[in-house]
């Protein structure tokens, strides 16, 4: 199988997110996917491994060695897609059009998947005396929780977890994503949580007899827009990544239009350039509320703690593949990036990390994604060359 058919098989196979969603059905969570890549590493006697994060979904990996005197890279591509919501073409058909394969998944990251697995298969059956030992991560869960990479990086972390496939702490970790064959080197993270006020129901018709929740978050929104306004001043801006940023993305209070509300919750979005910690940041935006509103409010948990990837540590992986970029696709730059990626926590487990990968940031999660074929088949090259001719 080529590329082009390797990816046309993994668009016809829903794997879509929820999303935190109580939803259900053949199209939802990566069980499927992961069956047919296990078929498909078993049929080329590449050994793998099928590991259960959370119920009913895993991660697949699988390794082509070349010996222990050779570095080891690992090319991680997700296995979940965005919904579907909203899509008007169908979203598991791949239909190749002028030059583009559409649907679900084309852009981020069944493309980049397929590159890989093509990369592993050829080398697995092709042995040049150059490569690396390569491993593939195929992963669950990337688009809403991250619970895939964090269970990953457990296997060279955490003392009481082990796979034969991956015994030690590999040396680089190339991550496919969408970036138009640029290498990202930096990039941000999302700490998200929610805010809740709570106040005292009563009917609406008397609404002097209660308090309203949501007037009170009202207030608590003011002050994160005049908090976010001000964040370039008060953090410096990275020079690859640019400002940290904050946004309110949802909000829910109340129950029905003729009570007065008694509880109201936001959901925040932060989101961390390299040198802030991901935690701290909370912090921060607490004492601002602190001083700048006067109605109580609670901060829940996070539920995703920022982790930003830093240009430290992979300038000379990321030098080495531009090179071979450069040979099949022309020159392409070095840079910084607002959305997250694996490649942080692949960081923060002390695995230098890239990422790379055909496609464009804007064409992921639209209602008619697509991704260049011709630069589908570049990515398969390069993910290649690169893995043989490993220093």
């Amino acid at each position: 199988m080529d590329p082009l058919e390797i990816l046309k098989t993994l668009v016809s196979i829903p794997s879509v997110n929820p999303m935190g969603r109580d939803l259900s059905g053949p199209e939802y969570f990566e069980t499927r996917v992961s069956d047919w890549l296990c078929e498909f590493f078993a049929d080329r006697k590449i050994a793998f491994e099928r590991i259960e994060v959370v119920e009913g979904r895993s991660n697949v990996i699988a390794r082509v060695d070349a010996g222990s005197d050779r570095p080891t890279i690992i090319l991680d591509a997700h296995q979940d897609t965005v919904p579907i919501d909203g899509m008007t073409i169908d979203p598991f058909d791949p239909v190749v059009r002028d030059g583009k394969i559409y649907g679900r998944g084309a852009c981020d990251v069944k493309g980049g998947m397929a590159a890989m697995l093509f990369t592993v298969a050829r080398l697995a059956e092709e042995r040049p005396p150059g490569a690396a030992n390569v491993i593939i991560s195929c992963t669950c869960d990337e688009e809403s929780n991250v619970q895939g990479i964090t269970d990953l990086v457990r296997l060279w972390t955490d003392e009481d977890r082990h796979s034969p496939l991956i015994p030690t702490r590999p040396d680089l970790a190339l991550v496919a994503e969408p970036t138009l064959l640029d290498i990202v080197v930096a990039h941000r993270g999302a700490t998200r949580w929610k805010i809740r006020t709570s106040g005292r129901a009563c009917h609406s018709s008397q609404p002097e007899q209660g308090v309203n929740a949501i007037y009170r978050m009202a207030r608590v929104v003011s002050a994160l827009e005049d908090y976010a306004a001000g964040l370039a001043d008060r953090v410096t801006p990275h020079p690859l990544c640019g400002n940290a940023t904050l946004s309110v993305g949802l909000v829910n209070g109340g129950v029905s239009v003729n009570t007065v509300p008694d509880e109201c919750l936001i959901e925040v979005d932060r989101r961390v350039i390299p040198g802030e910690d991901g935690a701290g940041v909370m912090q921060d935006v607490r004492e601002h509320l602190e001083q700048n509103v006067d109605v109580p409010f609670e901060f829940l948990p996070p539920w995703l703690v920022g982790i930003p990837l830093p240009d430290e540590g992979n300038q000379e992986w990321a030098e080495q593949l531009q090179a071979h970029i450069a040979e099949i696709a022309g020159p392409h730059e070095l840079v910084g990036v607002p959305y997250g990626t694996h490649a942080s926590r692949f960081a923060a487990s002390g695995v230098p990390g890239i990422v790379c990968g055909p496609g464009s940031i804007d064409q992921a999660h639209t209602k008619d994604e697509w991704l260049d074929v011709a630069e589908l088949q570049q990515a398969a090259e390069i993910y290649y060359r690169f893995c043989a001719n490993a220093v």
